[in-house]
């Protein structure tokens, strides 16, 4: 296995009998589906369990057993059911969702998991190809108005679902597009965004309202939104964490959501004046979490000169650690196909210093080695090194860091209460003002796209409750209405 290019060269063809270099160095998703026979043996391995604990793991309570059965005797379309009685959106878990269901998969004691998600991407994509996959509009309408404000995963699901229940349904998104997080802030080798736009076509067509480049609180007033007899915000927590670091605002410390969205938008025509670019740069991103594995990915199609990840934390063991035994979800080191691309990746790093010259252009790290010290009953203590400094060559720092909560705006502007987390306090999805619901990470904080689906329909529940005292919506695990 050789390197070429900031690419590993894998000495091997898939099933199109294109090489893995020729994938990983163009924007699309390269993943290669497995075939309808390994799918059904995939499916055949589920061993119904008498306690589905994979079940019990998934936020959405999707019903695992009963679509693998169904793959397993080559019953597609009632898969595809199942499947949707849980989850509105098979094609963005599919793809995005880091499966929580196999690490509590009982076979997986002994043996791999079953590929659960790898079935539903199977299941809802053969759904698309089949055309068995149609808008559904609801037969009466309610006469009651929602607003949702945000279309992430959270906003769309709340959308379908009250729009289901028969109420009508506007969603307002601040960007260009529909989409949220899922838009622009993964990037196309996870998610193509014709994905996406396949979805909303259906939710158009159902009768849900889009409106892009609408910043409510900002070029549309509360007064306006309030004319809604219900709202849901479902707007995220984008508020970006930064580092108490000197040399923070030196040119070239970019935070990671800026730069992932900006190539995002400039791979659909839209000019980028001054885009950041790591062509040709040393890299250093700074996290090691799924926003940082999609700036390695960047970067090293953009021709980074090196790539490099730190992360301040401990590097997590192969195999799964003693301390979330299974049914747990593991501490367990996750390599992506970003990181095989090619990154040098280092744990126990703290940065010191952000180096620059006189021009304010960075050009290095200053690092320190670290560990932690675990005393029982109080908080984790950061220990330095000692003669562990080092300066690292760099021209571009990404901050991959998570965020600290939702944006103010709207919570400001509307008096809702903020919880002793930074995210907007709620009870049963309810805000301090009767009308106002709220879910997704906006209510839960920084989380999965799985969990963001769970909040948009639970929270859905809650309003058709709301607005019409009783509700025929479902909870989490009991499946939805019939959606073929």
């Amino acid at each position: 296995m050789g390197k070429i290019g900031g690419f590993k060269e894998f000495n091997r063809t898939d099933e199109s009998n294109i090489t893995v270099l020729e994938r990983v160095s163009n924007y699309n998703e390269f993943t290669v589906p497995l075939s309808k026979d390994k799918i059904k043996e995939q499916g055949s391995r589920c061993m119904d369990c008498g306690i589905p604990f994979c079940h019990s793991s998934c936020p959405l309570g999707n019903l695992i057993p009963d679509f693998n059965d169904m793959v397993h005797q080559e019953e597609w379309q009632s898969a595809l059911e199942i499947l949707q009685s849980t989850n509105n959106f098979p094609e963005f878990t599919g793809r995005l969702c880091p499966a929580p269901c196999e690490k509590s998969c009982v076979l997986g004691i002994i043996a791999e998991p079953v590929a659960i998600e790898n079935i539903e991407k199977s299941i809802i994509e053969r759904g698309f190809a089949e055309g068995w996959i149609k808008p559904q509009p609801p037969e009466i309408r309610t006469g009651k108005t929602v607003a949702v404000v945000g279309s992430g995963p959270a906003g769309l699901a709340a959308a379908q679902q009250l729009n289901r229940a028969g109420h009508t349904v506007t969603v307002f998104e601040r960007d260009n597009a529909i989409g949220g997080l899922l838009r622009y802030g993964i990037p196309n080798f996870k998610l193509e965004k014709g994905i996406i736009d396949r979805r909303v076509k259906i939710l158009e067509a159902e009768g849900i309202v889009f409106k892009t480049n609408v910043n409510v609180g900002i070029n549309y007033s509360v007064e306006e939104l309030n004319t809604f007899d219900s709202i849901v915000l479902c707007g995220g927590a984008t508020e970006s964490r930064s580092l108490p670091t000197k040399g923070i605002e030196s040119k070239g410390v970019v935070q990671a959501m800026t730069f992932l969205t900006q190539q995002t938008k400039s791979l659909y025509g839209e000019a980028i004046p001054d885009q950041i670019k790591a062509t040709g740069k040393d890299v250093i991103v700074i996290g090691g979490g799924d926003t940082g594995s999609d700036c390695v990915g960047t970067s090293n199609r953009h021709g980074a000169k090196s790539v490099t990840n730190f992360e301040i934390m401990p590097k997590p063991p192969v195999g799964r650690s003693e301390s979330t035994p299974w049914p747990y979800w593991p501490l367990q080191l996750k390599t992506s196909s970003s990181h095989e691309e090619g990154c040098d990746r280092n744990w126990l790093i703290n940065t010191k210093e952000f180096i620059a010259n006189d021009k304010g252009e960075l050009t290095g790290l200053k690092t320190v080695e670290v560990q932690w010290k675990l005393t029982p009953g109080q908080r984790p203590e950061l220990i330095e090194k000692a003669g562990s400094e080092k300066i690292w060559p760099c021209d571009l720092a990404l901050l991959a860091l998570g965020f600290t909560g939702p944006e103010k705006t709207l919570s400001t502007q509307l008096g809702l209460e903020i919880d002793m987390r930074n995210n907007y306090k709620a009870t049963n999805y309810k805000t301090n003002v009767p009308h106002i619901f709220t879910a997704g990470d906006m209510r839960r904080g920084q989380s999965l796209i799985v969990w963001a689906i769970s909040e948009g329909r639970e929270a859905a529940r809650e309003v058709d409750l709301y607005l019409m005292g009783t509700t025929n919506l479902p909870t989490k695990g009991r499946g939805d209405l019939p959606s073929l």
